[in-house]
């Protein structure tokens, strides 16, 4: 009987999810399965998919359909993560296709399904003493680093903690361990992301976020710490003075706001207010020179009003943020605000979308010009034959804009990984030009 032990992941989703894509080919690497880059090479096709808003899950239902079109009688189709999770039954009803079907936190269910595919004779062995993780991210300097799972926040629109559940901490032994990995493969930037990882510590005693960053500054390597998803009303003083202190932390906060408006924050489920998040900023840009400012908001939340909206746009413009991204409010079933009165048209959240961005664009094009002549670290990303992709410590990889470097003046081979210095020469709306003005090999 032939052992049919060839595997093909896809991942959809945020960086969490990238994550438990690599956990979980982790462990099925070490029972002996085989990857594969080729859809058609592969004995089972598996999906890591995305289930927190409309768009994500519209992606998701298309990738199903698209693997279950390869579907053969040889092939099998398992499906799984934060879609399968919220709509299994839908799932199995509307696509017979699939052949099965789990949700999250399953990794142990998946593996004996995929054991029982490969057959009788399959005997597993651990085939790798260090599976590589970050798949998403193979060939470039970053690593994304979960610190917790689940969530305890009330927003109304949200449907992760139904999906994830409680929040938990990581023991910290395990986030370290996971982040020596990443630095001993090459990683020169390690990004902390959780649903909420201002929360670290909760359920683990005497931790903390700022005491897992002091843990992973002390590894004695050359790399860089960014943080992703930092709730507002939990950044105290603590946390500000180890971001401060410490050379490795990027001084980078991405902080998502979701609103200005007190009524709005209300109804949102949001702790914090209009005052408080301009007290915030406040404190962060005097404690912390040159920090960046990142955060998101939701434009059309049920029964925002146009004064509403224009406090929201007052809100950025007196804070002038250094990054920024919008989303229209997805209606999510199963979530308070799904019954909420008031639900506003698409085409006018799509108007205030694209009005606040607008802003902003004027916004970001004024910061980066401010930044002309002069000089940063940069992190090389790609090298191209005629410029470098890089990015400061302003740019989170994926989200943000990058650095294009001109290699006319290049003093030396530069590879992707090696910190350079550079000098900005030119902004633009949401990326910047340089040359390289001193560069040396990192690590």
């Amino acid at each position: 009987m032939k052992i049919k032990n060839k595997v093909h992941i896809t991942s959809l989703g945020c960086p969490k999810n990238s994550v438990d894509t690599d956990k979980l080919a982790e462990l099925l690497a070490r029972n002996g399965f085989v990857f594969v880059d080729s859809e058609d090479a592969a004995d089972m096709l598996l999906i890591n998919t995305c289930g927190f808003i409309s768009s994500a899950k519209e992606e998701s239902v298309n990738e199903i359909l698209r693997l279950a079109s390869l579907k053969n009688s040889r092939r099998k189709l398992i499906v799984f993560g934060c879609l399968a999770k919220r709509y299994m039954d839908e799932l199995i009803r509307e696509i017979p296709e699939i052949d099965a079907i789990m949700g999250v936190y399953e990794n142990e269910k998946i593996l004996q399904y995929c054991k029982g595919v490969a057959g009788e004779s399959f005997k597993p062995e651990a085939v790798h003493d260090h599976f590589m993780l970050n798949t998403d991210t193979e060939g470039y300097p970053f690593a994304y680093l979960k610190i917790s799972d689940g969530c305890d926040r009330k927003c109304t629109f949200c449907a992760i903690p139904s999906i994830r559940g409680r929040f938990r901490s990581i023991e910290p032994e395990s986030v370290l361990e996971d982040a020596l990995r990443y630095i001993e493969s090459g990683k020169k930037e390690l990004i902390l992301v959780a649903q909420d990882i201002t929360s670290y510590g909760k359920g683990i005693k005497d931790q903390s976020l700022p005491k897992l960053l002091k843990q992973i500054a002390a590894i004695d390597a050359d790399f860089r710490i960014r943080l992703l998803y930092l709730y507002p009303v939990n950044i105290d003083d603590e946390l500000l003075d180890v971001i401060a202190g410490e050379e490795k932390i990027y001084k980078y906060f991405d902080i998502p706001l979701q609103h200005s408006e007190d009524r709005l924050l209300r109804l949102m489920g949001r702790r914090g207010s209009r005052q408080e998040y301009i007290k915030l900023i406040r404190r962060i840009r005097r404690m912390i020179p040159g920090a960046v400012l990142r955060t998101t908001f939701i434009v059309g939340f049920p029964s925002e009003t146009e004064r509403d909206f224009e406090g929201l746009t007052d809100f950025v413009e007196e804070i002038r943020f250094d990054r920024l991204g919008v989303f229209k409010f997805s209606r999510e079933e199963g979530t308070p605000s799904y019954s909420l009165s008031g639900q506003v048209p698409d085409a006018v959240m799509e108007r205030r979308l694209s009005e606040i961005m607008q802003r902003q664009a004027l916004v970001s094009l004024e910061k980066n010009r401010e930044l002309v002549g002069q000089r940063y670290e940069a992190l090389v990303d790609e090298v191209c034959d005629d410029h470098i992709i890089a990015r400061l410590y302003s740019h989170a990889p994926e989200i943000d804009g990058v650095v294009i470097i001109d290699r006319e003046n290049e003093s030396h081979i530069i590879r992707p990984g090696e910190f350079v210095d550079v000098e900005i020469t030119e902004g633009l709306e949401y990326d910047l030009r340089a040359v390289v003005s001193d560069s040396r090999k990192a690590g």
